[in-house]
Order: C-alpha cells, then sequence, then structure tokens
C-alpha cells in the first residue's frame, strides 16, 4: 500500500457578479411656473371634462331632435303662459305640407337656404354695412333660438345660437331643419305652426295651401302679432307677391334641392 496524502480537488462554479448600485435618478426641481400652477391643475382637470361633458349633451340633444318631435319650446310655453290658456300647435311631417309652403319660407327668410352652412356671411356683411337695420338670422339660426333657446335679445343667447347651429346644420337635413321651422314658427297670437296657421287663417289643411296663401302665411313670419294672412295690409299683401315670385325662382335656379326632390 502507498502512502500519500491525497489531494482533493475542490470545483467552484464562476463567481456571481456583484449587483451593480441602483442608480437614483435626480429629482427636477420644480420651476417657477410649476410651483404658480400646482394649485390649479385639479379646475383645469375639471374644467376639461365639463366641457367634454357639455359638449356630448349637445350632440345628445341636437341629434335626439333630429328625429324626435319637440314636444314643445320655451316660447310656446311662456305665450301659453302670458295667455293664460293652452297655445294653438299641431305638429305635421314634412309630407304633409305643402311643397310651395317650404319655398315660400325660404324665399321670405333666407333665400340661400340651400348655399350655407347655418350663417349667411354676405347677409351678415350687409347688416354691418346697414348698420344694424336689417336682420341676417338665417332658418337655421332661427330654428335653434325657437327650439332650444328663448327669444329675448342678450349676447348669452346669441352665443349659444352660433355654437348650435353649425352643429344643427351638421346633423339635419336641410328638409329637417324647415320641418322644425313650420312647425314651431309663430304665425298669429297664439297660433304655433303651419297647420293651426293654415286652419286659423284659411279653414285649409297645410297640404292644401295655395301658392298665395303659403306666401301670405310666410309674409307674416317677422311680426306674428301684428300681421294678418287672412285680411293682409297693403304691406304684407306687396311682401306677399314678392315671396310667391321668389318661391317661383328658387325652384327653377335649383335654390330648393337640398328640401325638395
Amino acid at each position: 500500500m502507498t502512502g500519500g496524502k491525497s489531494k482533493t480537488t475542490s470545483q467552484q462554479g464562476p463567481k456571481p457578479d456583484k449587483p451593480k448600485p441602483k442608480r437614483t435618478r435626480k429629482t427636477k426641481e420644480p420651476t417657477l411656473v410649476d410651483r404658480i400652477l400646482a394649485p390649479y391643475r385639479w379646475l383645469v382637470k375639471w374644467t376639461l371634462r365639463t366641457v367634454l361633458a357639455l359638449i356630448l349633451l349637445v350632440l345628445l340633444v341636437v341629434g335626439v331632435f333630429g328625429v324626435v318631435n319637440p314636444p314643445t319650446t320655451h316660447t310656446m310655453w311662456s305665450e301659453g303662459r302670458r295667455l293664460g290658456a293652452p297655445v294653438d300647435q299641431v305638429w305635421v311631417d314634412a309630407g304633409a305640407i305643402a311643397p310651395v309652403m317650404f319655398r315660400s319660407a325660404v324665399a321670405a327668410e333666407d333665400a340661400n337656404f340651400c348655399l350655407h352652412w347655418g350663417f349667411d356671411v354676405e347677409a351678415i356683411q350687409a347688416a354691418i354695412e346697414a348698420g344694424g337695420a336689417r336682420g341676417a338670422s338665417t332658418i337655421s339660426q332661427q330654428v335653434v333660438k325657437n327650439v332650444f333657446l328663448w327669444q329675448e335679445r342678450s349676447w348669452v343667447r346669441k352665443g349659444l345660437e352660433a355654437v348650435l347651429t353649425p352643429v344643427t346644420e351638421a346633423l339635419w337635413s336641410k328638409q329637417r331643419i324647415l320641418e322644425l321651422y313650420l312647425n314651431v314658427a309663430e304665425f298669429d297670437e297664439g297660433v304655433f305652426g303651419v297647420q293651426a296657421a293654415a286652419v286659423h287663417y284659411f279653414g285649409v289643411d297645410a297640404r292644401d295651401l295655395t301658392p298665395l296663401q303659403a306666401a301670405r302665411l310666410a309674409a307674416v313670419l317677422p311680426s306674428p302679432k301684428t300681421r294678418s294672412a287672412s285680411q293682409p295690409s297693403n304691406a304684407v299683401d306687396r311682401r306677399a307677391r314678392s315671396i310667391r315670385a321668389g318661391a317661383e325662382t328658387i325652384a327653377q335656379d335649383g335654390r330648393a334641392r337640398c328640401f325638395q326632390g
């Protein structure tokens, strides 16, 4: 037996890497502007949320009335309260209104109805040059005022009207705008809508209006409480003849295509 010291070899694996020290990011010192605005960040956040909610609400309300007929308006409500009795108003769809009534309303109130997106820039410029002596509201603006807002003039109402008008033009068809216009417009004291007006003045339905009757109804629209369609003054009669001629003109030159076939 051979004696000797046995050598033992120890097998050692690779030494583990030493963990690298974590780098700490230097925090950026807030600027003076950041320190000033910090208390108001919540206000900015909630303001943006409120604005977004209002935009969605406007789109919802306008969109709904694009397919649902408004049960009443602020003007009808206030007039009924003033008179102490319900107003006379019967809703009729566009198909139950004589086509000449649509053309007469456009000829009387907004001859470029099919050519604009809610605001008639040329009419606005003409009104400014005339010193405000003439109106420049389009039928679209009047529908917004009659359906959603109130009649008294104020900067608040005009501002809301300016916001709602292009939304209405974007979501409603031109025929729908005219349909609502003719159903909520006041034609006499407490008489709203073309159906009630046709019966009130001429004893006929809106679908049976003649060109002369339609022109006379359109002639009273700017001032329904002081004008009569059945007993027109000389001024109303002259205006009605002009409207009748204008209705024929827009039927021939294509300015009625957007709301009739």
